[in-house]
């Protein structure tokens, strides 16, 4: 310690500015509840990766719950060197409440710094025998539907949200009758979880519901993990864009001097590399190639999006998502 100090006073005293420290070997990715076997993957591929061009060894630990959580958990001293959410608002909360990143935070990476996306689309049990194909058939009195909690999951948020879009488009934009829709929704639901990943133990473990609603991937996977024989995959004819935005939290690796790792990591999700073992997950890509490597095994859908159903989500985080909001409104957790 007296040496290190010694030389600091040294290079100062020449001119040559503080001693950096030394670039920490390992990040931090905080993501959602149903990502931990994908970003397994995704990290052991990037590690080898970097390893090669940079010739360091480098390790990525990773925290997963529900995204609202989690965004929760930073803004509360959790040391994120980077964010794999699943909704805009949970990115967004940690320049609004914490300054942790910048305004122009999804300007930073392409497509508005969503490297991949997905849609809520529903898992039932094999021969389907409720015959449940589209969002109003969850409304009905025999159907029993599993999601987690909209408070707490940003997967819930994006179901809450698709299950609403569908009904002011069937009801031509009836707000009051919208919002009964959705109450009715809340109504089936016997047991809510905080996180997707609980969810999908309910509804296949616990054999809980009728049906599961999650993202397209966690569907696809999640029958495909369990047995394509003993559940189906329903993708709606309508649903809505989920996005999955990332972000560098700027105020953590600016203090641990970890930006340069924590922004190659993100970039990674971006390479044909990262895009294959995103498609190979179920999660929809934008690189044209895998797109087409992955064409088959994605249902054509309509998708409808947060800024033409709902003036975008700055507009939608006021009009839903605040306290007092429609959300609170028509949520009756049991």
């Amino acid at each position: 310690m007296k040496r290190l100090f010694v030389y600091a006073t040294v290079a100062l005293a020449l001119g040559l500015g503080p001693v950096k420290a030394a670039e920490p070997t390992e990040i931090l990715n905080v993501s959602y509840d149903i990502s931990r076997e994908l970003y397994e993957q995704i990290n052991k591929a990037f590690t080898a990766a970097y390893k090669k061009e940079a010739g360091k060894d480098i390790t990525v630990s990773q925290s997963h719950a529900g995204s609202s959580k989690q965004a929760r958990s930073i803004l509360e001293g959790l040391e994120a060197d980077v964010v794999t959410f699943n909704q805009v608002t949970d990115v967004q909360v940690l320049h609004d409440k914490g300054n942790f990143i910048p305004a122009n935070w999804q300007s930073r990476l392409p497509n508005n710094s969503s490297p991949y996306y997905s849609l809520p689309a529903f898992l039932v049990r094999a021969g389907n025998p409720k015959h449940i194909k589209n969002w109003d058939d969850l409304v009905r009195d025999d159907v029993k539907v599993i999601f987690p909690n909209p408070k707490t999951s940003g997967n819930a948020r994006y179901t809450y949200l698709a299950a609403y879009a569908y009904a002011l488009e069937a009801f031509n934009k009836d707000e009051a009758k919208a919002q009964e829709f959705t109450k009715k929704l809340f109504a089936n639901v016997p047991v809510f979880d905080t996180g997707g990943r609980a969810a999908t133990t309910t509804f296949a473990e616990r054999g809980i519901g009728d049906v599961l609603i999650t993202f397209e991937a966690e569907v696809l996977g999640t029958r495909k993990q369990l047995g394509e024989d003993k559940y189906e995959a329903v993708v709606p004819p309508v649903s809505l864009l989920a996005e999955f935005p990332v972000t560098v939290v700027d105020k953590v690796v600016d203090k641990r001097g970890s930006r340069a790792i924590a922004e190659s990591y993100l970039k990674f999700l971006y390479t044909p590399e990262g895009q294959d073992i995103l498609a190979q997950n179920f999660n929809r890509v934008h690189d044209e190639t895998v797109k087409a490597k992955y064409a088959a095994q994605f249902p054509e859908t309509r998708l409808l999006t947060v800024e033409d159903v709902f003036g975008g989500w700055d507009k939608l985080s006021k009009e839903h998502f605040s306290e007092g909001g429609i959300l609170d409104k028509v949520f009756t957790k049991r």
